[in-house]
């Protein structure tokens, strides 16, 4: 029986795979060594396996000022991931995990074990953003690492529709994907129970991360965005490895160590697509999407912001969407 072979990643919906003749065979995390980090040369070499989390702790575990911008989720393989260009919360700063993959190793459809040189451009062009699957198994990516900050700063403010939200998500279109690139912000939209007994109401959550201290992002707020009234109280200075225990929800206090657990603590099943749009949409456009998602029994919207490097990336640097794109929307 024919095999159909991918590493863990993401499933959104305009992206599943889709056969009645293939045995789809998923096969994350099952791998042999950790992650193989080299501080000195700024760079790591990863299988195919290991998930999100265990790279940034092992990054983390060797130096408090390197990273690596790939994912938010990390339960994510990173073999998948990377096939799929892998955005995440400094891809503003540095661009997509499949910016900063340097080599490969996969294994091609004659069984023969081929690292970027062997390869070629074209094929290792192809596997960064195209779907490992499709063109070979992937075994080991190299990665480049990049310099974080020692102290790095986040927040989460949310604004529901009796607090302006409609007027402040309009007028976040236009700043988050222009605004300093060391500065990320997301926005979660949900339901949230109403002023009145019974009611419900949007909430939307501005979720952020900044390469620097609080004092510096307060006054890039200020200048750029005032209108989130973001105040120094809201922030706390981490560390990039905290941070991102923060920006995939962890509580505060959750141990770094759990990110090498490999699997998700919480058990949640939903269906997802993504769209990009390039144009701010209208504040009577949010207006009509609130009346839908208050239909909606639990809707979740993600708002991720383009801009900075992602708006210098040529638009055949890989097989992942970039060019003219202000914001990618997951629902």
């Amino acid at each position: 029986m024919p095999l159909k072979i991918f590493s863990d990643f993401h499933s959104i919906l305009h992206c599943l795979f889709h056969s009645k003749h293939f045995y789809i065979h998923h096969c994350p995390r099952i791998y042999c060594t950790k992650p193989q980090v080299d501080i000195k040369n700024n760079n790591a070499w990863i299988q195919a396996g290991a998930t999100i989390g265990e790279v940034y702790y092992r990054i983390a575990e060797k130096s408090k000022t390197h990273g690596f911008p790939a994912g938010l989720c990390t339960s994510l393989g990173i073999g998948g991931h990377i096939t799929g260009g892998a955005y995440g919360s400094m891809m503003r700063k540095y661009g997509l995990a499949a910016d900063n993959a340097i080599d490969a190793q996969i294994v091609d459809v004659k069984g023969k074990i081929l690292d970027r040189k062997a390869m070629g451009e074209d094929l290792f062009w192809a596997i960064r953003g195209g779907g490992g699957a499709s063109f070979g198994i992937i075994l080991w990516w190299k990665i480049k690492l990049v310099p974080v900050p020692a102290t790095v700063t986040v927040f989460a403010v949310a604004k529901t529709l009796e607090t302006g939200a409609t007027k402040l998500l309009h007028r976040w279109q236009q700043v988050a994907p222009v605004i300093d690139e060391d500065l990320f912000i997301r926005v979660f939209i949900q339901l949230a129970n109403g002023t009145k007994t019974g009611s419900k109401t949007v909430t939307t959550v501005y979720q952020a991360l900044f390469l620097g201290g609080a004092d510096r992002l307060v006054d890039v707020m200020q200048k750029s965005f005032p209108e989130l009234g973001v105040t120094r109280k809201d922030c706390t200075e981490t560390s990039w490895i905290k941070s991102v225990l923060f920006i995939a929800g962890y509580p505060s206090g959750t141990p770094t160590e759990v990110l090498l657990q490999g699997k998700s603590t919480g058990k949640n099943y939903f269906k997802a697509k993504s769209d990009f749009v390039q144009n701010p949409i209208p504040e009577t456009v949010l207006q009509g999407l609130w009346k839908r998602l208050l239909k909606e029994a639990s809707p979740l919207m993600i708002l991720t912001p383009y801009g900075g490097m992602m708006s210098k990336i040529q638009s055949l640097h890989y097989l992942f969407p970039t060019e003219g794109c202000c914001l990618k929307f997951s629902t």
